[in-house]
């Protein structure tokens, strides 16, 4: 009987460890997957926006070499992430496959114009700069027009604001709940073992002396539990790599290295200051309140 009682103990501490290091990882988890999120919110910002881009079209009169120089030259500028140059008989195919039809047969000629599809870098895709950028590209004595489609443009911008707003606040709400989590969780395990707390201040012990056990423990909880949050966050975003291409990028390593750090502070962090929490209450009461 003697030997049966600390193994029943043993295995219920361990088991309350268990439930807790687990309960921990899951928030930590969900934590991971939003710091990873937010970190590539930019990103995501920046894809979208890359997308717009103008269509340069090309005098009629212009030779190979020309068109080569002038590519080069659109290159070499500062918002100018790339170009594609498109001839006549390029875009009477890719209009043919729209309109379900050859028109070429129908009209007998192709009146289409050779052209540059031209990408720029996300900071120089807001209206005033597309504007600018607009007027500078017919000043080329190259060009015959060029255009945009403002109002997608402007649907862009509208949305990537109302976007980053929306999560902002969500990621807010979603912190608070975390912790939340994480601290009941704590405060439920730090409750199992209150009587032990009351024996040990009963006998001398110092509230510092206490606390120490506790407070190593909740820093092996976060720890091991942001260990295994960040194995699943990562190894999921990596199954995934696919299609989340454009998104999140693979080959940025400091991104990883950001969300492994956070999510391991905050687990220890979190963990630390909840564990102190509940057992400085406890210290505080006397044996009759703790039923």
């Amino acid at each position: 009987m003697v030997n049966q009682k600390p193994k029943k103990l043993k295995k219920r501490i361990f088991s309350s460890w268990l439930t807790s290091m687990v309960s921990i990882s899951l928030v930590l988890i969900m934590l991971g997957t939003l710091g990873l999120i937010l970190i590539n919110a930019g990103r995501l910002s920046e894809y979208v926006r890359e997308k717009i881009g103008f269509t340069v079209v090309l005098q009629d009169n212009l030779n190979e070499v020309d068109i080569i120089r002038f590519q080069k030259v659109l290159n070499a500028t500062d918002y100018v992430k790339s170009t594609r140059y498109i001839d006549k008989e390029e875009a009477a195919q890719e209009l043919t496959e729209q309109l379900g039809e050859d028109f070429t047969g129908f009209l007998g000629y192709n009146p289409l114009f050779a052209s540059i599809d031209v990408k720029l870098y996300a900071p120089y895709t807001h209206p005033d700069s597309l504007t600018l950028i607009e007027k500078n590209f017919q000043e080329y004595s190259e060009v015959k027009e060029v255009y945009y489609q403002k109002n997608l443009v402007s649907v862009i911008n509208k949305n990537v604001s109302k976007i980053s707003l929306v999560l902002i606040i969500i990621s807010a709400l979603l912190i608070f709940i975390f912790v939340a989590l994480i601290n009941n969780t704590i405060r439920i395990s730090i409750y199992s073992q209150r009587f032990t707390i009351n024996t040990m201040q009963m006998v001398g012990a110092s509230h510092s002396f206490i606390r120490k056990p506790f407070l190593q423990q909740s820093l092996y909880w976060g720890v091991y539990g942001a260990f295994l949050a960040n194995i699943v966050v990562l190894g999921t975003f990596y199954i995934y790599k696919k299609e989340l291409t454009g998104i999140i990028s693979q080959s940025d390593i400091s991104v990883a290295v950001i969300v492994f750090a956070m999510v391991i502070l905050l687990g220890m962090l979190i963990s630390y200051f909840s564990t102190m929490l509940a057992v400085n209450k406890y210290l505080r009461l006397k044996f009759d309140e703790l039923f």
